[in-house]
């Protein structure tokens, strides 16, 4: 508890000394987002007239942070709480706390350095995780995602495109029954390449597919991939990051595709459409966006084991 109040105060006095506004958004919401494999916790509004509206324990507060950004220019960070159900695991829970943050102007390099630059000002300059020790002070790999699958894979991930049988035979493993080109790239990328990246020094894994890019731009000097990063450190993935898509009509497509996805995986997890967001996109300047999980980051610094370990009430 003592390591992870300092943890929070650093937090803070780094983005002071940025210039960042610390800024609180809601964490009860009439739409939660359009990500596919998240399951949110449901509740009810109820009005003094008696009408009663949906509500839902927001996954992440990027829309909402992202919105002030569009409306002030200014760069926002936010330690948040955040909910997602049906998630218990070593590293993971149902309640958790994300710190999140955006900077107007920066590229996703930009946004690199200033990851880097925030976990060597919170953290020792080596820690010890189990069998491995981790270098914070050395500067962090930067690593490709078609580098990580040619390194680790054998393969051309951008030269196969999205064809799961040509990869599945490429990567010299067999495709599962009803195993779709993503489930294949993450099943590749959980058993051959997380394992051993951010071993000796934390790595950021970038450049990610196309069809990964979530809420990022494509590349415009090679749009099959996306300007998209995640962080890993001991064999925990620490943090996404997207250098974010401004473009409504194209998030718009993106969020419709997504939605039918969803909704045929879990037809329970159906809301409309965050049409203050895509109205608000218009105005947002260029920028980049990160969600680093705060919990993890408390696990390394201490060295514990599991995400438990280091919540009081968990």
């Amino acid at each position: 508890m003592q390591r992870r109040a300092l943890l929070q105060r650093g937090v803070r006095a780094f983005f002071d000394a940025r210039n960042y506004l610390e800024v609180e958004t809601p964490c009860a919401v009439s739409v939660p987002g359009e990500e596919v494999h998240l399951r949110c916790f449901r509740t009810e509004l109820e009005r003094p007239d008696g009408t009663r509206e949906p509500r839902y324990l927001h996954t992440s507060p990027e829309f909402a942070m992202k919105r002030i950004v569009a409306a002030t220019g200014l760069a926002v960070f936010q330690l948040a709480r955040v909910w997602r159900n049906g998630e218990q695991s070593a590293l993971h829970a149902p309640e958790f706390t994300m710190l999140e943050w955006y900077r107007p102007g920066a590229g996703l390099s930009a946004l690199m350095d200033e990851t880097e630059a925030l976990l060597q000002h919170l953290l020792p300059p080596t820690l010890t995780c189990g069998d491995t020790t981790l270098k914070i002070d050395a500067p962090f790999e930067r690593l490709t995602m078609a580098e990580a699958f040619r390194r680790y894979v054998g393969v051309d991930l951008l030269g196969i495109g999205n064809d799961a049988a040509r990869l599945a035979q490429e990567a010299g493993t067999v495709l599962r029954v009803g195993e779709t080109w993503e489930d294949l790239f993450f099943r590749l990328l959980l058993e051959r390449i997380e394992p051993y990246i951010g071993r000796d020094r934390p790595t950021f894994l970038t450049h990610w597919p196309a069809a990964q890019a979530a809420l990022s731009r494509r590349d415009p000097e090679d749009p099959r991939v996306a300007l998209r990063f995640e962080l890993y450190a001991a064999g925990i993935e620490l943090a996404n990051a997207f250098e974010e898509l401004t473009d409504p009509v194209e998030q718009r497509a993106r969020f419709v595709a997504d939605r039918e996805r969803r909704i045929a995986l879990t037809p329970d997890q159906d809301w409309p459409l965050d049409e203050a967001f895509l109205a608000d996109l218009a105005d947002l300047p260029p920028c980049s966006g990160i969600a680093l999980g705060f919990d993890r980051l408390v696990m390394l610094a201490t060295g514990a084991p599991r995400l438990c370990d280091i919540v009081w009430f968990s």
